[in-house]
């Protein structure tokens, strides 16, 4: 017998979080169980170096809905996503970090905004519960962005997102996506819309992120954007009738 495909895909990229992963796991499965639709979460282990791995496959034998996809090399965020995304079976799909940074309890929010055409609800911080220094450089970076590539992106660092699956056929996978998937999807001729969310403090591990590792990358993938947006064609404005 076919299994049953849930209507909900959650997307988790996991690299080094142990100690984050059962009780976000716990918190998050709490509000699920709470939006009335059958739902699935993705944990996608970056080759992590703790045991990251070993405690998700003991977690899920107690959680059918858990799924594990696990990369033989570490790859990063981005393309943790796209893994993610290839075996998402849910019609909409949610995507967040697993340091228990980004708060459950706005799922529900992210998923009331795909109403209509938009394709993708964008979280943005509300209150950055990090850093000066890391605050005052996503600023930095924010701005640099948007001049580039000419769109309009609040806080292109928050991952927190809900998305239409049937958008996300013709977006592009190289390293830095998670952070140009709204501007990809704009490109492509879909709505995407940003609401705000809560952002909380990490307590547990360390982030995987800091400037020296983002500033050159993020300038030359600014610069990639800018030549695609010459060059792309809107997926939902060519399809053959």
């Amino acid at each position: 017998m076919t299994e049953p495909r849930p209507a909900l895909s959650v997307v988790i990229p996991v690299y080094n979080e142990r100690d984050n992963l059962t009780p976000m796991l716990d918190e998050l499965e709490a509000v699920l169980r709470g939006v009335g639709r059958d739902f699935e979460v993705i944990c996608v282990d970056d080759k992590s170096t703790d045991d990251s791995l070993l405690l998700l496959e003991r977690l899920r034998a107690s959680r059918p809905h858990l799924r594990i996809v696990r990369h033989n090399v570490n790859c990063g965020e981005s393309a943790a996503q796209a893994s993610g995304f290839r075996h998402a079976r849910g019609d909409a799909i949610i995507t967040m970090d697993a340091d228990q940074q980004n708060d459950p309890a706005d799922i529900p929010m992210l998923l009331d905004g795909l109403q209509g055409e938009v394709a993708a609800v964008c979280g943005v911080r509300r209150k950055r519960e990090d850093s000066r220094v890391r605050r005052i450089s996503s600023r930095i970076a924010n701005r640099f962005r948007n001049t580039l590539t000419g769109d309009r992106i609040a806080d292109a660092g928050c991952t927190f997102r809900a998305l239409r699956r049937d958008a996300l056929g013709e977006v592009p996978v190289f390293n830095g996506l998670h952070r140009f998937l709204p501007t990809l999807l704009r490109l492509q001729g879909f709505q995407v819309v940003e609401i705000m969310v809560n952002h909380r403090p990490r307590t547990r591990g360390k982030s995987k992120y800091g400037v020296g590792n983002r500033m050159w990358r993020g300038i030359v993938d600014c610069l990639a954007m800018r030549w695609y947006r010459a060059r792309c064609v809107p997926a939902n404005r060519c399809r053959p009738s």
